[in-house]
This record gives C-alpha cells, structure tokens and sequence, in this order.
C-alpha cells in the first residue's frame, strides 16, 4: 500500500502550519521527513495517520493493506509509550487485545516480532529493567505486530544516547534489509535522515512547503557512518536548511 499526499494544507486557528504539501511515500520505502523547528513535521504525520483532518488536501491510501494487518498506518513514538506494570509481551499483546484473534495466533504474532527485533529472551521483563534502546525495540515489535502497512515514526531515536541511536540505526537497516517496510520517518537528525531515507523531505520554516525533496540511491546496507558520501549527503541537507533553523530557533514551536 502506498500513501499519497495531495495539496495538504493545514492551520491551527489563524496560523498556518503546512501548505501545498504533495508527496508520495512508495511501498518498501522510508521516507524521512526534516525540517526547522516548528515547520509542521509531527503536524503531517499526524495528519497521514488519521489523528488529525487536514483543513485541505488529503490523504490517499493507495492499494490493499497487506494480509492480516490489523492497522494499516501504525505509530512509533518517541517516548516508547510503554506500559510500565505490563511485560515486554504484555506490552506487545495490548495492540492485538480487541481484534477478535485467537490466543493462538496472538502468541504467534508475539513471538514473531519479538525474534524480528531480537527481544526473545525478554518477553517476561518489564519496561523499568530495559534500556533506552529495548524499550524503544519494544515499541516497534509493538508496532509491527498488527501488519502495517505504513510505520508512522515521530523521532523514534531522539530520547536515545548516541550510542544507542546508532545501534538501533542498524537495526532498523537490518529490519528493512530483511523485509523492506515503508514508513514516513520524522527527524531533527540529518544523520538518521541520510542513513535511512530512500528519499529526505525538506520542509521549510513555518508554514512548511517542501523545499526539495532528496533522493538517496546508496543501498541501506553501505551506508556506514565513515562514508564520505554520508557525510557529504548530510552537509548538502544542512546547507538547505541552515539559515532557516537559525530563525526557527527563535521562534516557539507550535507542532
């Protein structure tokens, strides 16, 4: 299933937050979404995932959900939305609880995506034994157990320390590697933008236009941290949007 986004303008009251936006995020692609703070990033994303009806524009789901999605557009979200008294299992098992499933299947839609991201031997912990970077693993085996079509990602990796971030870096690229997900990925990180993205999506300064949109054809698998390519990639990107973030910064936010 694809997603595609047609003239999506947005507003808050009397401030416009997006404009004009048009975009298309292909099945088996990640899309990385970057931009100044405050030009409507978390804004969109809410808006593809339903939480939010544009004030123009809209939202086309193109194509059949895979079989046995439970969710087509599913989030990921920074802060890990865990459930503190339940397990990793259980934190798993709240997004299938409601959809009619047989005990059965749900313990094997558990089991899978906890052996996808490399969980298995933590299905009994709960979320104040885990690391940022577990926790964060919980949230996307969460996220992954109802089939979607379309992982939403807010800043998934922004709580994490460095290290974690580029562990959980290679794990997303191992992940797609493997099965080649789609999503829309949101980030202030260029880094993660550059070492995810099939395609990086510039938004401008308030209200968000898209400036340019980038594509990337290094396969995901070569793109390691001492690339010069990566880097290179990285700075053309800050280049774009250098002098604007220095202007948003003065601003408040208002995604």
């Amino acid at each position: 299933m694809d997603l595609r986004v047609d003239g999506l303008s947005h507003w808050y009251g009397d401030l416009e937050v997006l404009r004009g936006i048009d975009l298309e995020i292909n099945q088996g692609e990640i899309v990385c979404v970057i931009g100044p703070s405050g030009c409507g990033k978390s804004t969109l994303l809410r808006l593809l995932g339903g939480l939010e009806q544009p004030g123009q524009g809209q939202v086309l789901q193109v194509g059949e959900p895979p079989a046995g999605s439970l969710n087509p557009l599913t989030y990921v979200f920074q802060d890990f939305a865990l459930l503190p008294w339940r397990t990793v299992e259980g934190n798993v098992s709240l997004v299938l609880e409601g959809h009619g499933l047989a005990a059965e299947e749900i313990e094997a839609r558990i089991a899978d995506v906890l052996a996808r991201t490399r969980l298995s031997d933590f299905r009994k912990a709960v979320p104040k034994q885990l690391s940022g970077g577990m926790k964060q693993r919980v949230a996307i085996a969460r996220a992954l157990s109802v089939n979607p079509a379309v992982l939403l990602m807010d800043e998934p990796l922004s709580a994490l320390d460095s290290q974690t971030r580029e562990l959980l870096m290679d794990d997303l690229i191992d992940l797609w590697t493997r099965e080649n997900f789609t999503s829309c990925y949101i980030t202030h990180n260029l880094n993660e933008a550059v070492r995810l993205g099939h395609k990086v999506v510039v938004l401008s300064r308030r209200p968000g236009v898209i400036r340019e949109v980038v594509e990337i054809d290094i396969p995901l698998s070569e793109r390691l941290v001492s690339d010069p390519r990566i880097g290179t990639l990285q700075k053309q990107l800050w280049d774009m949007m250098r002098e604007e973030a220095q202007s948003a910064d003065m601003e408040l936010a208002d995604e």
